[in-house]
């Protein structure tokens, strides 16, 4: 998504509660999910065009033409449309892997800390109520969300209750090495 700095656009949205998954639209001038959250000066939000579902259930979902959100409640938030940052605006930062649990979802993506600190530093120096994850992929087997990508999703850092260096381990590597053949040593 682009569009010129101080113009409006309609973004989708999709909130994580503990409980609810809300979808629907809201107005901003930032295309970016974190800018849009940390910018909001309430602590609410209102979407507009909206679904709710709770977790489990098989029933009718929720719809409404305008809803508000408590972003204190909100673990994390997607953005339904690619967008594209205003390069003037980066910061040069690093990418450092990291797992994040907001129970009762995980969350691995690249978190982003200022260049030259330790990891302890930057995950010190984050800031903002909501901290962008890029490459992230978000589920929760409690809840029976399967995973999910997204390219980028904000987390709600006050909900968050680990935020961790991670490295992806393949369980399965290594176990064929060294393993009898079940036919025989041959192989026959």
């Amino acid at each position: 998504m682009t569009g010129t700095p101080g113009e409006f656009a309609r973004i989708q949205m999709t909130l994580f509660t503990d409980a609810l998954v809300i979808r629907g639209y809201t107005l901003a001038t930032a295309t970016r999910v974190t800018d849009i959250l940390n910018g909001v000066p309430d602590p609410f939000l209102v979407l507009e065009d909206v679904t709710v579902e709770e977790f489990g259930e098989r029933g009718q979902p929720i719809r409404a033409a305008y809803a508000q959100t408590n972003l204190d409640a909100v673990l994390f938030a997607v953005i339904e449309q690619r967008n594209d940052s205003v390069a003037a605006l980066r910061q040069v930062k690093q990418p450092e892997l990291a797992i994040i649990s907001v129970p009762p979802f995980r969350i691995t993506g690249t978190i982003h800390v200022v260049p030259n600190e330790d990891l302890r530093q930057g995950l010190a120096a984050l800031t903002g109520r909501f901290i962008p994850v890029t490459g992230a992929t978000y589920w929760s087997e409690r809840v029976g969300e399967a995973r999910q990508p997204a390219d980028v999703l904000a987390v709600n850092r006050h909900r968050a209750q680990i935020l961790a260096p991670h490295v992806e381990v393949d369980p399965w590597s290594g176990l064929d090495h060294g393993m009898p053949s079940p036919l025989g040593p041959s192989g026959s």
